[in-house]
C-alpha cells in the first residue's frame, strides 16, 4: 500500500499479516490445483489409448501418472484444509455475516473433495483387481468430481466479485437468500471456464515438460515420445481457446467491475480513446511511469471502438478503489499472464504446424527447451490470474458490500506473524517431501526401465502402481519373466 494512503492509516494492524498469511497459503495451494483438477482426465486419456490400441507403453504411463495423482491429492489435502480453516479464522467478519449467503460453494467443494477421494481410491485399487474396461469406466467420474470441486470454489469467489442473490434488511444483514442466484452470479460463467481451461492447459504443459526435459537429455524412446505428445496436444489445443476466454472475462470485468478493470489497465480518469499500457507503474497523481504506451488500444479492446468510454479509478472515492501500488500489482500480474498466454499460443502454433505438415514433432531443440519451460510459465500465469482477481478487488472482500478491514480477525498482529512463520516452515517441509517422493518414484521407475527389468514395447505392465504385488486381472497375455540379475530392478509400478 501507499504509506500515505488513508486506507492504511485507518486499517487495523492485523490486516497486513492476515493478508500475507492468506496470500502465501493460497499461492502455495494453487501450485497443486492444476494437477488436481486436470491430471485425472489426462491419465484417463492415456488409459483409454492403452486399452484401445493394446499399447503397453501407454498403460505404463497411465499407471505411473495415477500414482503421481494420488501423491498430489494427499498433499493437496494438507494445503486445502489449511485454506478452509483460514477463511473462518482470518476473516470471521465475512463468514459471520455472509457465510449463509455464499457458503453453499464451500459445501459443494467439500462434498466433491470426499467424492474425489473415494474415486481415486477405487481407481488405484482397480489396477490390481478389475477387468481393464470395467476399471477404466469406474475412473471416468474422476474428472467430473474434480470439476465439481472447482465449481464450488469458483462459485464462492465469483460471488465475492459480483455478490447477488440476497436483500439487506434495515440493519444491513442479508435476507431472502436465493441459492441459485448466489451460485450463478454475473462473473461465475466467465471465471469458471477461464479457470478450468487454465487448469487443463497448465497440467498438460507441466506433464509434457517433464518428458521434454528427458527428450533434451537424450531419452528419445517411445515412452518419452508418448509421455510428451499426449498432454502437450491437450494443452496446445486449449491454449487458443483460453486466449478467447481470457478476452471474454476481461470484457466481463469491464462491464461488471469497472474499478477493477481500471486498476488492471492503469486508467486514472474516465475517458474515451484510452491508451493501453504494457507494464509501467501508476503514480499517486494518476500518471504512468515507464512501460509501453499503445494509443487508444484500451478503448478498442474494451468495446471494439476507440470511442468506447472506460471508467477510471477516480470515478469512485479514493477509499473505494485500489491504491496506486495495488493497481500496479494487479496491472503487472495481468500483463505477465497475457504475455505468457501469447507466448504459449506461438508455441502451440509451432507444434500444430509441424504436426499438420509432417505428422511429427518439431525437431528443433529450441522447441523442447520452450516446452520444458511452458509448465512453469503456465503455473506463473495461474498465480498472476489470482493476484489480478484478488488485488484488483481491493479494498473490498465482498465487492461494494464489505471491506477487507471489516472482515479481518481481531487476533493480535504478532500472533499472526508467528503463525505465518510456522506455516512457511511447515509448507517448505511438505513441498520438500512431495518433491522428494516424486524424485524417488522417478528413480525407481528409471531403474525398473533399465535393461532386463522390462521391455516396454513388448510386455504390458502386470503389477500395481504400489502396494502388495499381484497380477492384474485381464491385463493381457503374459511374457516370460526376465531373468534376475544385476540389471534387474523393482517393478515400475511400485512406489517407494
Amino acid at each position: 500500500m501507499n504509506p500515505g494512503s488513508p486506507i492504511l492509516a485507518s486499517a487495523p494492524e492485523q490486516l497486513l499479516p492476515a493478508r500475507e498469511l492468506m496470500a502465501f497459503t493460497l499461492a502455495s495451494h494453487i501450485i497443486l490445483v492444476p494437477l488436481g483438477v486436470a491430471l485425472p482426465l489426462i491419465t484417463l486419456v492415456m488409459h483409454h489409448r492403452a486399452l484401445r490400441k493394446n499399447d503397453p507403453v501407454a498403460m505404463l504411463l497411465a499407471r505411473r501418472w495415477s500414482a503421481v495423482m494420488a501423491v498430489q491429492f494427499a498433499v493437496g489435502i494438507v494445503t486445502g484444509t489449511v485454506l478452509s480453516f483460514e477463511f473462518g479464522l482470518l476473516w470471521p467478519g465475512m463468514m459471520g455475516r455472509w457465510g449463509d449467503v455464499f457458503g453453499i460453494g464451500f459445501g459443494v467443494e467439500a462434498w466433491a473433495f470426499f467424492l474425489e477421494a473415494i474415486l481415486i481410491a477405487i481407481y488405484l485399487y482397480g489396477w490390481r483387481r478389475l477387468k481393464p474396461w470395467t476399471h477404466f469406466w469406474l475412473g471416468v467420474p474422476l474428472p467430473f468430481a474434480a470439476l465439481l470441486g472447482a465449481f464450488g470454489i469458483i462459485a464462492a469467489n465469483a460471488w465475492m466479485n459480483t455478490p447477488a442473490g440476497f436483500t439487506l434488511d434495515s440493519t444491513g444483514k442479508p435476507t431472502d437468500v436465493d441459492v441459485r442466484s448466489t451460485i450463478f452470479t454475473p462473473m461465475f460463467g466467465p471465471q469458471y471456464w477461464h479457470f478450468v481451461v487454465a487448469m487443463f492447459l497448465t497440467a498438460g504443459y507441466v506433464v509434457a515438460g517433464v518428458y521434454a526435459v528427458g527428450w533434451l537429455r537424450g531419452r528419445r524412446d517411445r515412452y518419452h515420445l508418448l509421455g510428451f505428445r499426449v498432454p502437450f496436444t491437450i494443452a496446445a489445443v486449449l491454449t487458443p481457446v483460453q486466449f478467447v476466454l481470457g478476452d471474454s472475462i476481461a470484457r466481463s470485468v469491464f462491464h461488471k467491475q469497472p474499478v477493477k478493470f481500471a486498476a488492471t489497465e492503469l486508467v486514472w480518469d474516465t475517458d474515451t480513446h484510452v491508451p493501453e499500457y504494457m507494464f509501467g507503474r501508476l503514480q499517486s497523481d494518476g500518471s504512468v511511469k515507464g512501460g509501453l504506451k499503445i494509443p487508444q488500444l484500451d478503448s478498442i479492446l474494451a468495446g471494439f471502438s476507440p470511442d468506447t468510454e472506460v471508467a477510471g479509478l477516480t470515478a469512485v472515492p479514493s477509499a473505494d478503489r485500489p491504491t496506486p501500488t495495488q493497481a500496479t500489482i494487479a496491472h503487472w500480474a495481468f500483463d505477465i499472464m497475457v504475455t505468457i498466454g501469447s507466448l504459449l499460443i506461438l508455441l502451440a502454433l509451432w507444434y500444430g504446424w509441424c504436426r499438420l505438415r509432417r505428422r511429427d514433432l518439431p525437431r528443433s531443440r529450441w522447441f523442447f527447451r520452450c516446452a520444458a519451460l511452458a509448465g512453469a510459465a503456465s503455473v506463473l500465469a495461474v498465480e498472476c490470474g489470482w493476484i489480478t482477481t484478488e488485488v484488483g478487488r481491493q479494498p473490498w472482500i465482498v465487492y461494494r458490500n464489505m471491506r477487507v478491514s471489516e472482515a479481518v480477525t481481531p487476533t493480535r498482529a504478532a500472533a499472526l506473524w508467528t503463525v505465518l512463520g510456522v506455516i512457511v516452515v511447515v509448507y517448505v517441509l511438505v513441498f520438500g517431501a512431495f518433491l522428494g517422493v516424486l524424485l524417488k518414484m522417478r528413480s525407481r521407475w528409471r531403474l525398473a526401465d533399465s535393461g532386463a527389468a522390462r521391455a516396454l514395447d513388448d510386455r504390458p505392465e502386470s503389477d500395481a502402481p504400489y502396494g502388495p504385488r499381484g497380477e492384474l486381472v485381464g491385463a493381457g497375455p503374459k511374457s516370460p519373466a526376465p531373468p534376475a540379475g544385476p540389471g534387474s530392478g523393482p517393478d515400475p509400478g511400485s512406489v517407494p
